[in-house]
């Protein structure tokens, strides 16, 4: 069993980020909401704000209250919209109870969706050709876990893939993404009859639906790469959607929580904001 160092690969491509941002002539900046205090979306807001700045972007937190209005959060949104320093933005998910995650998506618009979200963003992942991560914009996360699975040197090729979880963030690009690099995709989500029948099947086990040690080892196939996305606070720690324990006696290969998927998450933040930061360059 090999623990995938997320840490270490976030350094390298971070490293490369560097290197293309000394190319261009402007200073890619980020803009970022935070509603509340929701404490898994604190810890990524803190570490991307963190990242921006250490790589010498412009970044621009907004940390607003839950009880603010939807039409004040457009407010908001629009204000980073105009700001021409701004070249990619981000309203932290989860969103609390009462907003309309969808409008608010829309509200970003697409030619600054960091994340790529926004439904014309999620429909160029759908007609994906030949994949290259330096250059894609698809969401950050999914980068990342594809990124993290290529470093075991295992061919995606052929492989039996199954994605736990169908959010627009992170399931439905994720097989998207799996699909482009020709791997046999399942997705599974909370209405799937028989789950340990789909994931113990898996070569390949991509789990992000925040539910605490969801995957058990009796789910997992023998010697199979497993990636765990979720984040979840239990008793003052944080712990992932897998099992790991019990589940790294079973997986060839396991990303541990924290310090796999997050830190390649971020640096995909920023390549990303890179990007979109070159094609205002032109």
């Amino acid at each position: 069993m090999v623990i995938i160092d997320g840490k270490a690969l976030a350094q390298k491509v971070k490293e490369r980020v560097k290197q293309r941002m000394a190319k261009i002539s402007i200073r890619p900046g980020l803009g970022m909401i935070l509603l509340g205090d929701h404490p898994a979306s604190k810890i990524y807001v803190f570490s991307k704000e963190r990242a921006c700045i250490d790589m010498g972007f412009y970044v621009k937190t907004v940390i607003l209250p839950t009880s603010i209005s939807q039409e004040k959060l457009f407010v908001e949104i629009k204000k980073l919209k105009r700001n021409s320093k701004i070249h990619g933005i981000l309203v932290q998910l989860p969103l609390p109870p009462g907003f309309d995650g969808e409008k608010v998506i829309e509200a970003i618009g697409y030619k600054k969706d960091v994340d790529c979200i926004h439904p014309f963003n999620i429909g160029q992942s759908i007609s994906l050709g030949k994949v290259d991560l330096e250059n894609l914009l698809v969401s950050c996360t999914v980068k990342g876990v594809v990124r993290l699975i290529e470093s075991t040197k295992q061919s995606i090729a052929g492989k039996k893939a199954v994605v736990v979880g169908r959010s627009n963030l992170v399931g439905k690009p994720m097989a998207m993404l799996l699909l482009a690099k020709n791997a046999t995709v399942t997705i599974c989500h909370s209405k799937t009859q028989d789950l340990k029948k789909e994931t113990k099947q898996a070569d390949i086990l991509v789990v992000a639906v925040g539910q605490p040690n969801l995957i058990t080892a009796d789910m997992v196939k023998k010697g199979a790469i497993v990636i765990d996305v979720g984040i979840n606070r239990v008793r003052k720690r944080i712990v992932g959607d897998v099992d790991f324990k019990k589940v790294k006696k079973v997986a060839g290969y396991i990303t541990p929580v924290p310090g796999g998927v997050g830190p390649m998450t971020i640096a995909c933040l920023l390549e990303n904001t890179l990007l979109l930061a070159k094609r205002k360059e032109g």
